[in-house]
């Protein structure tokens, strides 16, 4: 036996793509087979990655969206079930974060993060959601963060953000049981991207993050893929409404 071999020719779509978490995990379904369109908002980006993925399996796609527009939105998602041919699993990964702090959020700042990170995520699942009703089920996963658990600092609109992603995950789940669509959600803690590289030449900042990582090393994306093949896959079947934390034991203090 082979694992994940059921995800060959499965009908994925991966919002926020083009780069970092998104981008491995688009890879990592391509290359067992899967049908992929990825979305966001740099069309360069997009493409490259498309190129990338076309290269591992030909039914790679990509589409530019707006997550904080929600036409944009339905849009994005009827276009990934007419150019896939349905619509098996969604990975819901596009987000955002503005550090800064508390006292200094604006209104702009709030919306933007909230958005994106939440209202994005919902919309999102309803419009797959209704699809994968009609067709018998499939897959929505959310990616939250470990902030959805803890406080930190710079960060109060996103753990606001990523705390309702994860309530709205369980809400999901618990009403679309009875159409066998199973939501659940992967919270990681910091993972060494492009993203986050520049963030972390504040060497008092890595080194608090660190201290409180048991595992004593920021996540690699990988290991965030690998949470979301497993809820993708069989082996999850019997799985809804749950968050997996691939934080290296921060939550666990």
């Amino acid at each position: 036996m082979t694992y994940f071999d059921e995800l060959k020719g499965k009908k994925v779509l991966v919002t926020g793509g083009s780069k970092g978490l998104g981008r491995d995990a688009a890879i990592a379904f391509a290359n067992l087979g899967a049908d992929i369109m990825i979305t966001g908002r740099n069309t360069s980006d997009l493409e490259k990655t498309a190129k990338e993925l076309k290269e591992i399996h030909s039914r790679s796609f990509w589409t530019a969206a707006d997550m904080q527009n929600v036409d944009s939105v339905h849009k994005m998602v009827d276009e990934a079930f007419s150019v896939l041919g349905g619509l098996d699993i969604v990975i819901n990964n596009a987000g955002v974060n503005i550090a800064k702090p508390a006292f200094e959020v604006t209104e702009a700042d709030w919306d933007q993060v909230l958005d994106t990170n939440l209202k994005g995520t919902f919309f999102c699942a309803q419009r797959a959601g209704q699809y994968m009703k009609k067709q018998g089920g499939g897959r929505v996963i959310n990616i939250v963060s470990q902030m959805a658990f803890v406080g930190y600092i710079k960060r109060a609109a996103y753990c606001s953000s990523k705390g309702g992603a994860v309530q709205l995950t369980k809400a999901l789940a618990v009403e679309w049981a009875p159409h066998n669509i199973l939501v659940n959600a992967v919270a990681p803690t910091f993972v060494e991207t492009e993203f986050t590289r520049a963030m972390f030449e504040d060497k008092e900042f890595y080194n608090d993050v660190l201290s409180r990582i048991p595992l004593g090393k920021l996540a690699e994306v990988s290991d965030v893929t690998g949470a979301i093949l497993f809820l993708a896959s069989d082996m999850a079947r019997f799985i809804t409404g749950e968050t997996i934390k691939v934080d290296g034991g921060w939550t666990a203090i």
